[in-house]
């Protein structure tokens, strides 16, 4: 299958390179990067991840894509669509997600690709809705997700794969059905 590959006005959304594995593995590695994660990540569960994400894009076309910026940084991380799986209470879903290096925050990078990967979403791929989730207390993916136009359904969820009394059990559901305006 033929991945897709585009651009945003700063940003290229591509398929993944060798080449990116080492800066995929040092951003998972990043106890920042990864403060609402469950834990941060080996090489070897990096690499594994990355192997995962390549794969579903050879299936579908689509998927996490790597994204690097124009005349810049060639791996700055990941932005792009998932399908969840079957234990959340959305599921059947198309989640919209995000993982930069910390060195690349607040430059508004996850929000214009993100944006960009919507307009994918709903103009390409004709999908009906993207949702969002993320901890409860992460209010920075929040600001995201407000920024790209999704809107806080109400909903929150114990996330299923992690265990009662975990603090960041917790999750909010946001949608999206339309390409809301920058």
């Amino acid at each position: 299958m033929t991945i897709i590959s585009f651009q945003t006005e700063r940003l290229r959304l591509r398929e993944w390179q060798d080449s990116d594995l080492p800066a995929f593995a040092a951003l998972n590695a990043d106890p920042a990067v990864m403060t609402y994660f469950p834990a941060v990540l080996n090489r070897a569960e990096s690499d594994a991840l990355a192997d995962r994400i390549r794969q579903l894009m050879q299936q579908q076309g689509w998927g996490f894509w790597a994204v690097e910026i124009k005349g810049g940084a060639s791996f700055i991380g990941f932005v792009g669509l998932a399908i969840s799986g079957d234990d959340l209470p959305c599921s059947p879903c198309v989640e919209i997600g995000w993982r930069l290096a910390a060195e690349f925050w607040g430059q508004g990078y996850a929000s214009e690709a993100a944006h960009g990967v919507l307009d994918l979403a709903f103009n390409t791929l004709n999908l009906a809705e993207v949702v969002s989730f993320t901890a409860e207390i992460n209010q920075a993916s929040r600001r995201v997700m407000e920024r790209i136009g999704m809107r806080f359904s109400g909903e929150t969820f114990d996330h299923p794969r992690l265990p009662v009394g975990h603090p960041l059990r917790k999750h909010v559901l946001y949608r999206s059905t339309v390409l809301s305006s920058r």
